[in-house]
């Protein structure tokens, strides 16, 4: 077995044990509120990636936590649910679980096991004033783990609150996240392609000539796609609940972006020609955004 099978195997077992852990807090807290029984949840199986993280010394453990856990709360919201039209429940969940299964698996293909871990984490850790630990466990998993739970309020309103009858907009929805994540598929193939020939020069081609960040911005749009689930199923949260795809827009746009960006400036010559040329997420081309 080779040093990436390993890693694999070892992120495998530490994400069973923390899945176990998730779903028996779930279990034991079913008389509270479902936003806040599956919180805890989620932070307690958090914790165990973390502790994962730590004997590794590799925080990379926690990466693929962000597209493996929503499906569990899909599951832990639909448990909840009464009434719910069984149409919105299937649609939700195969929606999501087409993004969940293919955002995992590209991190799976990318990641070339322990031996590597995320710069950012690394950059994180060593610009900071604290010990490490404490960034690792704030920034690299608590932020990210209570980011997605807000993200989640739309498939709250819809699995736990979504009594209206199925209708044109879960199939809106549906179509949204299952287009939003078949663009992150395209985006990232054509990264993954332009970088085995052409490591060290900005791309251009296909959605990255359109904008800096397509894969971003197909992120950004599944959870959009996600809120639109629970405006369909249930109207009067659409207040609400519209922090969760505005916060994660906004992580993406104010914090990912930005950072990426950096790191191209210092790596790619000519990086910062392409920034006054082409937006930083939304795939809209270089006519209408080019600046001067």
């Amino acid at each position: 077995m080779n040093t990436k099978a390993k890693s694999m195997l070892g992120v495998l077992l530490l994400y069973v044990i923390a899945v176990g852990a998730g779903i028996a807090t779930f279990a034991g807290l079913r008389d509270l509120h479902p936003l806040v029984s599956v919180l805890i949840a989620d932070l307690a199986a958090t914790v165990v990636v973390f502790l994962g993280s730590v004997v590794a010394r590799n925080s990379s453990m926690y990466d693929a936590y962000w597209s493996v856990i929503p499906p569990f709360i899909a599951w832990a919201f639909a448990v909840e649910g009464q009434h719910i039209p069984v149409g919105r429940t299937v649609l939700l969940m195969v929606a999501l679980n087409i993004w969940a299964v293919r955002l995992t698996a590209n991190w799976g293909r990318g990641w070339s096991g322990l031996r590597h871990e995320d710069w950012r984490y690394v950059m994180l850790r060593k610009d900071a004033k604290v010990p490490g630990w404490i960034i690792d466990l704030s920034a690299v998993h608590l932020y990210p783990t209570l980011q997605v739970w807000v993200a989640c309020f739309g498939m709250y309103a819809a699995l736990s609150l979504g009594t209206e009858t199925l209708n044109a907009l879960d199939w809106i929805a549906a179509i949204v996240v299952a287009l939003a994540a078949l663009l992150q598929f395209v985006a990232d193939e054509q990264m993954r392609k332009h970088r085995r020939t052409n490591p060290t020069v900005p791309c251009r081609s296909g959605l990255w000539g359109m904008s800096r960040h397509p894969n971003y911005f197909g992120e950004a749009t599944v959870w959009w796609g996600i809120w639109l689930f629970g405006v369909a199923g249930n109207p009067a949260s659409w207040w609400w609940t519209l922090i969760g795809p505005v916060s994660m827009s906004g992580l993406l746009r104010g914090a990912s972006t930005p950072m990426m960006d950096k790191r191209s400036i210092e790596r790619r010559p000519g990086y910062e020609v392409l920034m006054r040329e082409l937006p930083a997420m939304a795939p809209i081309g270089r006519r209408l955004f080019v600046r001067h």
